[in-house]
């Protein structure tokens, strides 16, 4: 029962991105072809208020359910990032989804997501057995 708050949240969040239409399939193909401004305008809104509401959470000291203080994790950059970034892309544009409304599209009646939502899961075991093997090895993170 603590983590109800969690739904709530996600339901919020989902019901946010469905009408700010930013799960319509047509809506992403016209961001990667330039032809709306749509998109660009909500993650222009949405970078500004996640960097504000991350620089007040720390200011006024917020903790986490568990007691602990949110910091920033620093992380070194990895050129395999540059690879990962472009896959994620190309997904992204084919597919018109990305992880954040998958589960929104799915609610929405959009069943044929499911198989992205498989994929992106196959994806990532995929990436945690074969990572290792890859230039760079294993990423900290």
């Amino acid at each position: 029962m603590k983590n109800i708050g969690y739904l709530f949240v996600g339901i919020v969040f989902g019901l946010a991105i469905t009408k700010g239409e930013a799960i319509s399939w047509y809506r992403i193909q016209e961001m990667f072809r330039f032809e709306s401004f749509h998109m660009f305008g909500i993650f222009m809104t949405a970078v500004p208020v996640g960097a504000i509401s991350l620089y007040l959470l720390r200011k006024f000291g917020v903790k986490t359910i568990e007691g602990e203080l949110i910091e920033k994790p620093s992380k070194k950059f990895h050129p395999g990032v540059i690879i990962g970034g472009m896959i994620f892309g190309f997904g992204w544009a084919l597919t018109g989804a990305c992880p954040g409304p998958l589960y929104s599209q799915i609610g929405s009646g959009s069943i044929v997501t499911i198989v992205t939502l498989l994929s992106a899961i196959l994806g990532t075991w995929v990436f945690g057995r074969v990572q290792q093997f890859l230039p760079g090895g294993k990423i900290n993170s």
